[in-house]
């Protein structure tokens, strides 16, 4: 890490959240707010996890949601009337929310500073790029992107603008995930001796047990935006997301040509734990070995069961298997820890290993209580972030870093992304996280990027517009 990435990262700068804030005009480069109002905020994508996005923001004075964007109308009409029933129970009487179909309206307008984008995952890239390259500032739900070459796009964008990111890694912060941040700071401590292994477990999808069957389009329902740079094909609810519910995990989660399973999934969240706790955060692993199977003959198309076996540049070894505990499991010559989520979960719908009961073991372990000891003055330390959206709405009026910036973030998806195409391949892989390609292998390097379904939805056609070239 530069010397200028590393202050702008470490510095803090905390601001109350209790009452109406003032704040401070940005510097330029960016959007500024002006000191008398709030962070005004489009929320794009309103489905089960924008609900929960929208309501996280919501609640902090330092934002004030005015916008909600969704190509599915019903839902465009439900987060619009979730946002005036919330300001109304704040004993206002007139509250002004547009509803969206296109998220290029949102952005268009000059009063919006930020937006929140819960779209699925294929659709990351796109609108947090071009939001960006428009001036707000993002929060955008992990992964960040759908391919790794999306996210170094992203990563450009988001700098060239100076613009603030969080990405939605919400273990980063304390509450509710309060194992995390003690055992990983634990690890970057030495406290463990000579980091071994870190065996992390992601969960298991399961096939659906339904055959793939054409539907009709709901009227409410743009699918052919929808789909966006994913592959043409017919309508299934079953790969989309409920029409009569926001219960349940959405279908496209677990079909791949619009989020790629558990390894992006729980993954994101859990590898992004792993690479700050061994100080790899802006690296990656340097060779893996990944196998797993994928459904066939259902709605759903991502994989099932998995190993995979990562070793990093200072011989660490990161091990995924569908067997393990929902966590991490850091192993070193001094002892082992171990942190999860517990019961505790994004949305009531995701997935657990406990199956929604409580874990008889808790959510944090370690092998000598010692391992936990309060660690010294000159320690290395997650940036402080008592609320993964507050941390956001602090970052943007003190012009500073979130907890989990792009760069990140970036690295997160990239190393999940490539355990991936090892899955899909079916062998070793070289990896050169430098470089951020694959060393002599050039049809995986291919699959680091997928062809948009045309030019409107191509990332690289908008960063070229916008005089910026997206490395390849």
């Amino acid at each position: 890490m530069n010397r200028q990435t590393r202050r702008r990262f470490l510095k803090t700068s905390l601001i109350g959240s209790a009452g109406l804030v003032v704040l401070p005009n940005l510097i330029t480069g960016c959007r500024s707010v002006p000191a008398h109002r709030r962070i005004q905020v489009a929320q794009i994508g309103c489905g089960r996890e924008g609900r929960v996005d929208m309501d996280g923001v919501m609640v902090h004075p330092l934002a004030r949601v005015v916008a909600v964007c969704d190509l599915d109308s019903k839902r465009a009409a439900a987060a619009k009337d979730r946002v005036i029933e919330f300001y109304r129970s704040k004993a206002e009487s007139a509250v002004a929310v547009a509803a969206y179909r296109d998220y290029h309206e949102a952005l268009a307008r000059p009063d919006i500073d930020a937006v929140v984008v819960s779209t699925p995952d294929h659709w990351h890239a796109l609108v947090a790029i071009e939001a960006a390259l428009a001036g707000k500032h993002i929060y955008v739900q992990k992964p960040v992107t759908y391919g790794i070459t999306e996210a170094m796009a992203l990563r450009q964008a988001v700098r060239a603008k100076n613009v603030i990111l969080q990405a939605g890694s919400q273990q980063r912060s304390e509450h509710p995930f309060v194992a995390f941040r003690p055992v990983s700071e634990a690890v970057r401590n030495g406290r463990l001796g000579k980091l071994d292994t870190i065996r992390i477990g992601i969960g298991l999808d399961k096939p659906s047990g339904h055959a793939p069957v054409p539907m009709p389009v709901p009227a409410n329902l743009d699918y052919e935006r929808w789909l966006g740079p994913a592959p043409e094909q017919d309508y299934m609810e079953g790969r989309v997301h409920p029409q009569n519910s926001f219960s349940g995990r959405p279908g496209w989660i677990t079909t791949e040509d619009f989020g790629l399973g558990m390894i992006t999934n729980w993954g994101a969240h859990h590898i992004d734990i792993a690479q700050w706790a061994m100080g790899m955060e802006l690296s990656g692993p340097v060779f893996i070995d990944a196998q797993a199977e994928f459904m066939a003959n259902d709605v759903w198309t991502v994989h099932t069961t998995y190993h995979i076996e990562m070793l990093y540049a200072n011989d660490v070894r990161v091990i995924l298997d569908n067997q393990f505990e929902n966590g991490l499991r850091f192993e070193g010559s001094d002892g082992w820890a171990f942190c999860s989520r517990g019961s505790v979960r994004a949305t009531a719908s995701d997935p657990n290993l406990t199956e929604g009961a409580e874990p008889k073991k808790g959510p944090l372990r370690v092998s000598d209580p010692n391992i936990l000891s309060p660690l010294g003055p000159d320690a290395k330390r997650w940036p402080p972030s008592s609320n993964h959206y507050l941390n956001w709405l602090e970052g943007i009026a003190a012009h500073r870093d979130p907890v989990a910036p792009i760069d990140q973030a970036a690295r997160s998806l990239e190393t999940c992304a490539a355990a991936w195409i090892g899955m899909k391949l079916k062998r070793k892989l070289t990896w050169d996280p430098e470089q951020e390609m694959f060393t002599g292998d050039d049809e995986a390097n291919t699959l680091r990027e997928r062809k948009a379904r045309s030019s409107e939805y191509d990332f690289r056609a908008v960063m070229q517009k916008a005089g910026l070239t997206a490395a390849a």
